[in-house]
């Protein structure tokens, strides 16, 4: 399937430099990717687009069909965007905690929305939705396409063909650390194992929470948490733990320091990633910043 004018804004996102909450001259360098640049505000885009353009080509995804996943926000979020584009209808399960925004956003785009057990989080969703395909799935009841990101392989596969390219191509192959957060797995699987093939000796360092109840929307405790099918704990060279305060100290930082309006996840993952910099002598780290604050300003940490 051809891409169209919205499509093709997907990807390509800027690279962004620290310039206060790192020491310039030093030898080691901390970037962002930019992820809040993608069309529906999220590094979510890339695998959003890849599982949907995979649907369509195998015919699983077609007119009177609606799609349906479980997501913490962000992931529902461009499936909405890409079936108000393309045309399909998009049904969601998505734990009440989620941020307001959130829901406010796939409002607007017209898609479907379940409320599941906030206590539950993203796992309590995903155990609704493999509920319905139990009892609707095709061939009979409603056509539903079951995008089901946390087992898709085009998740990781999204970000081995274009984040782990782009970040290569935008440091000029001089990245000596790579650092992603664990929702899906996927941002991480996908940009670690392309990565690993480009430069073997490059660190390719993931994180979770530090504990069950946590507040980083989107992200996974894997030791107590549905594990996501594709996650593959081999890729990673270092898993370390963020705590949620630790987010919110440099969200608020990057807000004021920096001028970057980010979400709770990428400020855990620039938190990790000062943390490894500040363990460098010499270094290129880049962190992968999976949207901005337009999600989160409802939350009171901000003040």
């Amino acid at each position: 399937m051809q891409e169209d004018a919205l499509t093709s804004r997907i990807g390509n996102t800027p690279l962004l430099r620290l310039k206060r909450l790192w020491p310039e001259g030093s030898r080691v360098s901390v970037f962002g990717k930019a992820e809040w640049f993608n069309p529906g505000g999220s590094v979510k885009d890339r695998p959003a687009w890849r599982i949907v353009r995979d649907a369509l080509d195998r015919g699983v995804l077609g007119k009177g069909q609606v799609l349906v996943d479980a997501s913490s926000g962000n992931t529902g979020i461009a499936f909405a965007m890409l079936g108000a584009a393309l045309g399909f209808g998009v049904r969601i399960y998505l734990p009440a905690s989620a941020s307001p925004e959130r829901k406010r956003i796939l409002k607007a785009y017209g898609a479907e929305t379940v409320l599941t057990d906030p206590l539950e989080g993203s796992d309590g969703a995903i155990r609704a939705v493999r509920a319905l395909m139990e009892t609707e799935g095709a061939p009979g009841g409603k056509r539903w396409c079951y995008a089901d990101q946390y087992s898709n392989p085009m998740n990781p596969r999204a970000h081995y063909e274009t984040t782990a390219e782009e970040i290569w191509k935008q440091t000029g192959g001089k990245i000596t650390h790579f650092v992603s957060g664990l929702g899906t797995s996927g941002t991480f699987c996908g940009t670690a194992r392309r990565l690993k093939e480009l430069n073997p000796a490059i660190e390719r360092i993931s994180f979770q929470p530090d504990g069950p109840m946590h507040g980083l929307e989107g992200m996974k405790h894997m030791a107590s948490a549905l594990v996501p099918a594709i996650y593959d704990p081999a890729l990673a060279t270092r898993d370390l733990a963020c705590a949620t305060e630790d987010a919110y100290a440099l969200c608020r930082r990057a807000a004021r320091e920096e001028g970057l309006l980010l979400g709770v996840s990428a400020g855990a993952a620039l938190a990790v990633a000062l943390r490894v910099a500040g363990e460098l002598e010499q270094g290129v780290v880049v962190a992968v910043l999976p949207d901005g604050a337009d999600r989160y300003l409802s939350e009171d940490f901000w003040c």
